[in-house]
């Protein structure tokens, strides 16, 4: 990997996969971030939550034109298959080329390209010595995959350009002037739990095998939600075969679609085949359902040894209500744009802790009013069924700009390096431009990056030639600036 080309570029993403920093693992990858901007002797910043930034004098000529910001985020999503044993604050990740040699992507684990390789452009135009451009700052931010922490404390007046270039969309090709705002939903249900009945026996039933993905860039895509599957499953036992719930658990990231959920029902002994074979029925159904777009899914049931508690008959009852309820995947289109997703729902987890289960969403929205609508329905579900709901981490969309000055210089420098037309897109997934902007307004923006596939999942890779592409755009678009 270390060997393709641009050689710097895929040196410092090499780099940055020695480095674990999965969302809230801070100081490694800042410290790192900092010792580089100071080894090119370059002034170099870091404030109080953790954010990096890195100016470098503009190239001569150029003093006097309006300064550029590279900004990327230094955490990554952590995300492994079921059986790959991996430590995602300790342990490198495990690069390699893919056969066809078009592909760069990680061993049963998320890579770390969204959004280590535009964190690696941009250090690689720092220690570029005969890259041309204005004013130029590189700002890292923290744990943007979790909350977008970084951004939202970004303290005003620290930046001094006027033009920011996101390098965290996974289209190459694409320009992206506009994105979600989203808000997090917390649901929990308390409970004191009862005695196992004397007789009964316990089954783990596993939903594995789905393909999962980013919330937001994905969702459109009609995937199978695990936590979804399960309970439908858990509902049919309950009506039908005197099941009772032990736990239930399920997702990993409220921004990573569920690949995996797992939940331990009691029932009576002599209804053992029974569940099995509804459980069997389950997968041959859901295989039929999602052959087209979630093929490899699996469900299976396995006697362990029983439990002494479950929860109480009520609060399984209403929680399995509230999670059939709870919204999942795309709410509405853009009516300008029936092909860009405008409002969504991620079920994004559910976990079981003592004496208390709680269930985690992310919503989704490029409009304001119909994310607090669809927010409204989740609290509903939740609620009627006696959780204790609560929103945090409430995150403004980007409106774009379609007549700013870069948005015109980005799309004329396209055309001129590569003979084509750039595509001028609204995403769905969020993007730190939009909180950036309300600290900074009349900041220009645009978010666009290499081809990066499945980011938020295992599949995750990236283009190998997109890379180099995309590292010639932002050398050009500097020069124009």
């Amino acid at each position: 990997m270390r060997n393709l080309q641009p050689k710097a570029v895929w040196e410092c993403f090499y780099q940055l996969t020695q480095i674990p920093r999965p969302s809230g693992k801070r100081k490694e990858i800042a410290d790192f971030m900092v010792n580089y901007g100071r080894s090119l002797g370059l002034e170099t910043e870091q404030d109080e939550i953790g954010n990096v930034l890195i100016r470098k004098p503009a190239s001569p000529g150029m003093e006097n034109h309006p300064g550029a910001i590279l900004q990327a985020h230094m955490d990554m999503v952590p995300q492994k298959n079921g059986d790959k044993v991996f430590d995602f604050e300790k342990d490198a990740i495990q690069a390699y080329i893919e056969e066809n040699n078009e592909w760069v992507t990680a061993d049963g684990t998320t890579l770390g390209a969204d959004d280590g390789i535009g964190v690696a452009i941009a250090m690689a135009i720092l220690a570029d010595k005969n890259a041309v451009h204005p004013p130029l700052e590189a700002l890292f931010t923290i744990d943007e995959e979790t909350g977008m922490y970084g951004a939202n404390d970004l303290k005003g007046g620290w930046l001094k350009g006027k033009y920011l270039l996101n390098l965290d969309n996974e289209d190459e090709g694409e320009l992206c002037v506009g994105c979600a705002g989203g808000i997090d939903t917390t649901a929990t249900f308390p409970y004191t739990p009862v005695e196992v009945e004397e007789g009964d026996i316990a089954i783990r039933i596993d939903v594995k095998g789905c393909k999962g993905g980013h919330s937001g860039c994905d969702i459109h895509l009609q995937r199978a939600n695990a936590i979804k599957l399960l309970v439908r499953v858990l509902k049919d036992a309950v009506a039908n075969y005197e099941a009772r719930l032990v736990s239930i658990d399920g997702g990993s990231l409220r921004n990573a679609i569920p690949r995996e959920a797992s939940a331990v029902i009691t029932i009576p002994a002599d209804s053992y085949q029974d569940v099995q074979d509804m459980i069997d029925r389950y997968e041959d159904l859901y295989l039929s359902e999602f052959a087209s777009v979630d093929d490899g899914i699996m469900v299976k049931g396995t006697e362990i040894e029983c439990p002494k508690t479950e929860l109480p008959e009520d609060v399984q009852d209403f929680l399995i209500h509230a999670l059939t309820l709870c919204p999942h995947g795309v709410y509405r289109m853009i009516d300008e744009r029936p092909d860009i997703v405008e409002t969504s729902n991620n079920l994004a987890m559910v976990k079981t802790e003592e004496g208390k289960i709680t269930c985690f969403c992310l919503t989704r929205s490029s409009v304001e009013s119909r994310k607090e609508e669809l927010q409204s329905i989740i609290q509903s579900a939740f609620a009627l069924a006696g959780a204790d709901v609560v929103f945090t981490g409430g995150y403004p969309g980007w409106q774009p700009d379609f007549h700013s000055t870069l948005q015109a210089k980005m799309v004329e420098t396209y055309k001129k390096e590569f003979g084509e037309e750039a595509r001028v897109v609204i995403i769905h997934a969020g993007l730190e431009c939009g909180i950036i902007g309300s600290k900074y307004p009349g900041m220009e923006m645009i978010a666009f990056g290499p081809t990066i596939k499945h980011p938020h999942s295992p599949d995750e890779r990236v283009e190998i030639a997109s890379v180099a592409k995309c590292y010639q755009y932002v050398e050009a678009i500097l020069k124009a600036l």
